[in-house]
Parts: C-alpha cells; structure tokens; sequence
C-alpha cells in the first residue's frame, strides 16, 4: 500500500492520542513500576531462615532452590502458583529471566554461589555472614568488582532500626563519633551489658554419632565445598552453626549484625585490626565452643571488646579521652542531645536493594564493607580456635610468619567444588 502524506498524518495524529491514554503504570517513572522494569528473583537455600526471604519486597519470586526436599516443597507451597522449585543452585543461574539471587544457604556455600551468581550476571543478597574465611571473602570482592554487579549483605543495623538492646538505631551514635565529641581513639565494648547476647547456645556436639541420612536430603550436596563427616541432625538446618566447617557459633551468626554497625561507627569500612587477642578455653577442632574475651585492636588505636562473660557490667559501649555513650543512649557528655541538635547529620546512605539495582548504586552494606566487617568475625573465630593472640596484615590479608592462622584463613574446599 502507498503511504499518503495525508494518510501519514493521520496515522501520526492516532498514534498520539493512543500514546496520551496509556496508563501511567504501564510508561512506568516515580511512584509507578513498568513492567518492563520489574524485578525478578530466585531464593537459594529455603530452610527458616530462606523462607523468610521469600516475601521480601522489590522483586517477583520465580525460583527457589534447596537440597532438602522438604524444605524445598514448604517454600514453594509457601510461594504459591508461577514459582519453580530447583535441588541445584546452578540450574537456577541458568535462566536468563532471574536478576536478583537471595543466598541462605548455611555460610559455607555464601562465597561460591555468590562468586557463581555475579559470573552468571546476577545482582546477590546474601545472608549473613559474608563469607566462611578471610579469602573466601576476599575472592566474592573481587568477583563482583569484575562482573559489575550489585550486592547487599543481610544485615541492616548500620542504617535502619533499634540497635539491638542498645536502645536507639545507629544513626545518632553515629552523629556523636563523628563530631568528635568522645575524642579518639574510641573502645567499643559489645557485650550483654551495652545490649547484645553472643547466643553460646551454638555449640556443636563432640561425640555425635553417625546416624542414617533422611531420605529427603541430599547430604553430599549439602555439605558441598566442606570437609566431608559422617551424618548426624545436629550438623544441618537449625544446629549447624555450632560447628566450624560450616560457621563460628555464636560469632558466626550474630558477629556482622553487632560488628558491622561498630565499623561504620568507627569509620573502618576500608581498614581491618592489626592485633586479636583472645581468651578462651581450648576448642574442639570439629564443634564450636565458647569464649571469654576477643578485643581487636586497629593501627590508631580503637579497640573492640567482645565481652563473651559480660566480665564489666558498668561498660559504656563506646568510650573516648573526652566521654562515654551507654546502653540506652545514656552519657557522661552535658547535653549531649542538645549538642547533637545543633551538628550535621551522618551522609546519607543507599538502603533501597531494589534501587540500588535498577540505579546501579551500590548498596550500604555491599561486598567490600560486609568483607571488611565478615573479616572482624573471622579474625575473632580464628583466634579462638587457635586459642591465642594474632598479629593481621590488613593490606595483604594475612598473618605474616603465622602458617597456622594464615590456613584457617584460607582453607581448601572439598572437590569437585573451588572458586
């Protein structure tokens, strides 16, 4: 057919009317989402704490995957009718019509599937902690710098909501250390007294028997890069934090939810201590056992004290040459709210995962600020199981002269399994 220049013009003339009625959540911008921009997601790893993943907002749930099969029905009855249900992450990395992978796995599989998702250009939000050892953390770092990719820790209390027992959120702790009204160097006491419990119910059993594996979990995938162990149900889903191939205890799991917000506080996001101390009873070399005290010491001067026996129960959480800050935002400082009225505000951070993805922006806690607060806690579990101090080179990431600290930092994984 011959195209008319009156035909074209009224042709032109429809398609602006056609365009001027299109609803405005279909053209997407503020406050409205395209389809076209709609985020997708697969959730690895659906035991309790995965399946909470599922109803996380910003994203549609297509996937989720875990090695359990009972685990792995509940959550897709959870997620209803459009979701597929998966027993191998890497399948789930396939699909092209996935964007962001939540990881809950247990930590031992944090690292791999992370350093997989970002090479199969996949944004991550992955539990914590970030990762199992210093390298293994190291190598997420770097794995996500060269993919280009976007990545969160779960862990929110440098940015959002009450600081556990402490008594306020971040934010205003911030504000103090900042301005310089404590003075510097600053300790920073962690400890039932300032508000926070190291839950030594994580320890693992040491004289566990071999028991037959359910029929409903795959074992060997389960334990994937870890050192191979006879079964026992103390080991997997809800205990397994008790033992070190797989996490650190009570460090292990609430270690980046106290410590990460102490490094922001700190302004240490881009720097690691140089000297752990610990004391603390001789540890089994296969279950996680408790502790005393852990202070990790920085180059400037500011220390961390982890006070496992809650030894010091008047504490202030943090304390500097010019005043201390206590539970409950309590101080020795004048005024100190009214002072504080009158200061700037911390800079504002990127708290919005979904919009941090579609901006490209990276996140506030992203891989390189989780890899610095994860190390934190893997300073202190290694310090632990060896039982004594620790000399750390943050710049290459190692204990120089010390073989046997410089192997819990980097351990082999089991094979076929490496990054």
């Amino acid at each position: 057919m011959t195209v008319t220049r009156r035909r074209f013009l009224r042709a032109g003339a429809a398609a602006a009317v056609s365009l001027a009625i299109v609803p405005r959540r279909v053209l997407g911008g503020q406050g409205y989402l395209a389809p076209s921009d709609t985020l997708t997601k697969a959730v690895i790893g659906v035991g309790g704490m995965g399946r909470g993943h599922l109803a996380y907002p910003g994203s549609v749930l297509r996937a989720v995957c875990d090695v359990d099969a009972g685990h792995l029905a509940a959550a897709m009855e959870m997620a209803g009718p459009g979701v597929d249900g998966y027993a191998d992450f890497r399948e789930v990395l396939a699909r092209p019509d996935i964007d962001i992978v939540h990881i809950a796995t247990p930590p031992h599989w944090h690292a791999l599937i992370s350093v997989a998702a970002v090479e199969a250009g996949k944004d991550v939000w992955c539990e914590k902690p970030l990762s199992r050892t210093i390298a293994e953390g190291r190598a997420v770092v770097d794995a996500v710098r060269r993919a280009g990719r976007i990545f969160r820790v779960n862990t929110w209390f440098r940015f959002t909501d009450r600081f556990y027992g402490f008594g306020t959120d971040v934010k205003p702790i911030k504000k103090v250390v900042q301005n310089g009204l404590l003075g510097w160097p600053i300790k920073a006491t962690v400890s039932a007294t300032t508000g926070f419990d190291w839950k030594f119910y994580w320890s693992g059993l040491t004289c566990a028997k071999p028991e037959p594996v359910p029929p409903e979990l795959d074992y060997d995938f389960w334990l994937g890069p870890a050192p191979w162990k006879p079964y026992h149900s103390h080991r997997v889903h809800g205990t397994f934090r008790g033992y070190w191939d797989y996490d650190g205890g009570g460090l292990g799991d609430m270690g980046m939810h106290y410590l990460d917000p102490v490094q922001y506080l700190l302004d240490k996001d881009d720097e690691s201590p140089v000297e752990v101390f610990a004391d603390c009873p001789q540890q089994h070399p296969d279950a996680c056992g408790t502790w005393r005290r852990i202070e990790l010491k920085y180059a400037d001067g500011c220390v961390i004290v982890l006070d496992g026996e809650n030894r010091d129960t008047r504490a202030p959480f943090l304390e500097g040459p010019k005043g201390r800050l206590y539970r409950g935002f309590e101080s020795d400082i004048p005024d100190l709210r009214r002072a504080l009225a009158a200061l700037p505000d911390p800079a504002p951070q990127v708290t919005d995962f979904s919009e941090a993805v579609r901006t490209r922006t990276r996140f506030a806690l992203d891989e390189r600020r989780g890899h610095r607060s994860c190390t934190l806690v893997n300073l202190a579990k290694t310090a632990v199981q060896l039982g004594r101090s620790l000399k750390f080179d943050p710049a290459t990431e190692t204990f120089p002269g010390d073989e046997a600290a410089d192997r819990l930092a980097d351990q082999p994984m089991r094979a076929p399994w490496h990054l």
